[in-house]
């Protein structure tokens, strides 16, 4: 399918933009959720991973200003790709000025690679090209040798830091929802996770499954027309709807016990569990729903893949790895489940189905003059049928 270009990228080809507002924000997921089309979207986000580059796509911006590399090497990070195969020019490594010099609904221009307001050039760097990014691409590949091994390492000193958590479950708190013996469906705003979470509809409705959102994962479980039964995060990226929806909360918490998004949560009314714990957020998910008798654990949006974990950019996610080795046996992907599940429907099923509806027919011809004359019409044919049949067997048998 061809890409439609923009307004604000075909002035950019032609090296001139209009006046254009800027939305300014360190982290992106925060940026994403206040831009508009046709902006300008200033971050400071080194690799910009595949979900963040989703966000930004979906927006529709004029622009993409990094204040930092969008592509390293360090590992075939895809989110400058997917940003540039949309048709939205990124200007890169423009300094970590950028962020201070402009302010939040400033108005400005670009041309080519500069960053004027007014008649101040504030910022410039270098205006990314799609063909050389996928050549750099494939160099940061072969160079993953030292990635892999870094990850090796933060792997075994979050094992030696939570094998308590991890082996024996110690320090997992008390909650009040029942997941003991059900399915629980963990929501995460991963890769795909809209298409992952439409394909499950079936399978929601027919076994309902406990449904946990974590953190913005909640907002999806709203935006799918359903109600989660949990809320786990650091409650940075989830809005007060779904923080009062009803739901559990269970605030993530730092090691120390220290939970920033306790305040916001005790504000709006509500009291939350707090589970102080290393991991990630999808981690201490997964754990809680193990340690509390899920029979299957569906992952929807998680991450599974090592160029997923390093996407995130953090040795905490190395506690996904240790997470999911030690959920293995319970823990289903959801594009595993679409393809494995299908709605349990039996001959009695279609045969008690059938039954009722040619009951209800029947009962709506009897009540009009219509139908009860078509009724007799098919009554006296019927007869005569059973009478040629009756007379034929006769025939044979004498």
């Amino acid at each position: 399918m061809p890409v439609r270009v923009p307004e604000a990228v075909r002035r950019w080809r032609s090296g001139r933009s209009g006046d254009m507002v800027a939305r300014v924000d360190r982290r992106t997921k925060n940026l994403t959720k206040r831009l508009r089309p046709g902006e300008v979207a200033i971050i400071d986000h080194e690799d910009i991973d595949r979900v963040s580059a989703d966000a930004l796509v979906a927006c529709r911006p004029a622009y993409v200003v990094n204040a930092s590399r969008s592509m390293s090497g360090r590992y075939p990070n895809q989110g400058p790709e997917l940003i540039l195969d949309a048709g939205i020019p990124i200007i890169d490594n423009v300094g970590p000025r950028v962020m201070t010099a402009i302010q939040e609904g400033t108005e400005l221009r670009i041309e080519g690679s500069e960053i004027f307001v007014g008649d101040e050039q504030v910022a410039r760097g270098e205006l990314l090209d799609l063909e050389q990014i996928r050549e750099d691409m494939v160099l940061a590949r072969a160079a993953m040798s030292d990635q892999i091994e870094a990850f090796a390492t933060n792997t075994l000193d979050y094992l030696r830091a939570e094998r308590d958590l991890l082996i024996d479950g110690v320090g997992v708190p008390k909650i009040r929802t029942d997941m003991d013996g059900r399915h629980a469906l963990i929501v995460v705003r991963g890769h795909h996770y809209k298409e992952d979470l439409a394909i499950l509809r079936s399978y929601i409705r027919e076994y309902r499954p406990v449904l946990i959102g974590v953190d913005g994962g909640a907002d999806a479980i709203l935006e799918a027309g359903l109600t989660p039964d949990m809320v786990i995060g650091d409650m940075d990226s989830v809005s007060d709807r779904a923080l009062t929806c009803g739901a559990e909360i269970v605030v993530h918490a730092y090691r120390d016990g220290h939970a920033p998004g306790a305040e916001r949560v005790r504000a709006l009314g509500v009291e939350p569990v707090i589970f102080a714990a290393v991991g990630t957020s999808e981690d201490i998910a997964m754990l809680l729903a193990d340690d509390k008798g899920a029979d299957l654990i569906v992952a929807v949006g998680t991450h599974a893949t090592l160029e997923e974990f390093l996407d995130k950019g953090r040795s905490g996610m190395s506690s996904t790895f240790l997470t999911r080795l030690r959920v293995g046996s319970k823990l289903v992907d959801a594009k595993g489940v679409s393809r494995l599940y299908r709605p349990r429907i039996t001959t009695r099923s279609l045969s008690v189905i059938f039954l009722f509806g040619f009951l209800a027919l029947l009962a709506a011809m009897y009540a009009t003059p219509g139908g009860q004359a078509a009724l007799q019409v098919m009554g006296a044919r019927f007869d005569a049928w059973r009478d040629a049949i009756w007379s034929f067997v006769l025939g044979v048998f004498s």
